[in-house]
């Protein structure tokens, strides 16, 4: 009955505490009003079977239950329809620069660098429902594998699809891969730019300095988040192809990042570096970029109050006005 419902003066219903004093103060009262005679014999009354005297007990009734509805009905009972709309008031332009030289099938994380990053990459697109966000990848040259876009789905795909390949140089040209990454957000409207970039290795290639392209990050507004992928000390990395299945070959290799150009990177973007030691570290790391990039989003509710204390009043009016009537026609001679 009242599913969906809700009271605005609950404390009213301490009223309702009132109900029981009447019920005993009704019986004791009846019992006073009961006159009793006693006499030797019957004979010579007529006795009738009227079924007044017996009911006479619902004028109370009527008169508890209104009382009842009443005190509901100060309760103010309603209901409320809240619709809601939302509006991003800021939206986030991401790009991810993502090193794909050999060394990211390093076997330090699980099951190697290059899974272990795709793996939170895509929690942390699927975690960014009102930005767009954009794929480069890199080694010893850059290109774009997918333009910012709002298209989750495609982006996903995209990630999925990122793997070691020979058709890109090898090397790791971090300031390739940032520049590619500027290239693609300097044209942005976005009240917000961000690069998220990572590597495993040190700038080995390609024909522009990272500071030149950190300097070009920082004059179309753009920050840039470093994030250096592998263990401190040694790591199980390839080391050699073999000849005859064109598989890699692992040795124990010495873990090298270049932490203070990536640092220096963060620093001059005003972004901030960080070190993914193991695959929970990486995780923290995009969390805490997902927790540090956050999109602003203004939501309106519209309430739509509508009242239900109306039909108590009048279902509690009538059962009062029923009262009366029974209590000066039918009644009128046992009151």
């Amino acid at each position: 009955m009242f599913e969906g419902i809700q009271f605005l003066n609950k404390e009213f219903f301490w009223l309702l505490l009132a109900l029981p004093l009447a019920i005993l103060w009704y019986s004791f009262k009846n019992k006073k009003q009961t006159a009793e005679l006693k006499i030797s014999s019957l004979k010579g009354f007529k006795l009738t079977n009227s079924w007044l005297p017996k009911v006479k007990h619902l004028l109370f009734i009527f008169r508890l239950i209104a009382l009842a509805l009443l005190i509901t009905a100060l309760a103010r009972p309603q209901t409320v329809d809240v619709s809601t709309r939302t509006k991003t008031t800021r939206g986030i332009d991401i790009v991810m620069a993502i090193d794909v030289s050999a060394s990211m099938l390093a076997k330090d994380l699980s099951p190697n660098r290059l899974e272990a990053l795709k793996n939170v990459a895509a929690e942390f697109i699927k975690d960014r429902p009102n930005d767009r966000i954009g794929l480069v990848e890199y080694a010893g040259e850059s290109y774009t594998k997918t333009p910012i876009t709002s298209d989750k789905a495609i982006v996903l795909r995209s990630l999925r699809d990122i793997k070691y390949n020979t058709i890109i140089e090898g090397g790791t040209a971090i300031g390739m891969g940032l520049a590619t990454a500027v290239n693609r957000l300097k044209d942005s409207k976005a009240k917000s730019k961000v690069i998220i970039l990572l590597t495993d290795g040190v700038n080995n290639s390609g024909f522009i300095d990272p500071k030149i392209a950190s300097e070009l990050a920082v004059e179309y507004g753009i920050k840039t988040y470093t994030i250096g992928l592998g263990t401190n000390g040694m790591a199980l990395s390839p080391i050699a192809i073999d000849p005859r299945t064109g598989d890699f070959q692992y040795g124990r290799v010495q873990v090298e990042i270049d932490e203070e150009l990536l640092k220096e990177i963060a620093n001059v973007t005003g972004g901030k570096y960080f070190r993914a030691t193991n695959n929970k570290k990486l995780q923290e790391i995009y969390s805490e970029i997902n927790k540090l990039e956050k999109t602003d989003i203004e939501e309106f509710k519209y309430y739509n109050y509508q009242e239900k204390y109306r039909s108590l009043v009048i279902l509690a009016g009538l059962l009062l006005i029923v009262e009366l009537l029974l209590r000066f026609t039918f009644f009128r001679s046992f009151i």
